[in-house]
């Protein structure tokens, strides 16, 4: 049972990734999600009966990992003990719309579109590591990621040229651009 076990694990990783990515958004928070969903599992695999969905055991193992990681992150502190940096706000509130802007047009994409865009243009994943982890073909991935981008800008171009939509343009051409601008996209996007 030790093999097949480890071999359903090994098999899984790609899709569990994907899951802790949409759930934390942050590739480095998904990796050390997925490194204790893993672990947990390993040190329970006694107690998954052979035969039954073993990928939907795993996922929630992953799950309530997420959720047990976020209750131990939710401290309680008096509003003094927050540096005063933490309260102060940047200048730049026309960015800030226009941010909000971009992140409102990104949650009307469909989820899947959306989850693609995101693991290429600010995971930094190649179309084909999008491909494996989703579980679909690579034409198909690139296909996603080109709808979202697509949409993205009949959206955002679509209304009038204020200030804020100028500067989402930007911030979508960045998005078209990929590779050496992704680094500026993602800061422009939060």
């Amino acid at each position: 049972m030790t093999n097949d076990f480890h071999d359903q694990v090994i098999a899984l990783l790609p899709r569990l990734r994907v899951q802790a990515l949409s759930l934390t958004r942050n590739r480095a928070a998904a990796d050390d999600l997925v490194q204790d969903a893993v672990c947990n599992a390993l040190s329970a695999q006694h107690s998954f009966t052979p035969g039954t969905n073993f990928p939907a055991w795993m996922h929630r193992i992953l799950r309530n990992r997420f959720i047990s990681d976020l209750r131990k992150k939710r401290e309680t502190g008096d509003i003094e003990d927050v540096p005063t940096s933490a309260l102060a706000c940047s200048g730049a509130h026309e960015e800030r719309l226009a941010v909000k802007e971009l992140a409102s047009a990104m949650d009307r994409l469909p989820a899947d579109q959306r989850e693609a865009l995101v693991m290429v243009v600010m995971q930094g994943m190649s179309y084909e590591e999008l491909a494996e982890a989703s579980g679909c073909a690579v034409g198909t991935a690139k296909s996603r990621v080109f709808r979202a981008r697509r949409q993205l800008e009949t959206w955002l171009e679509g209304e009038e040229h204020s200030t804020e939509t100028v500067r989402l343009r930007g911030v979508v051409a960045r998005l078209r651009a990929g590779g050496a601008t992704r680094d500026a996209a993602r800061t422009q996007m939060g």
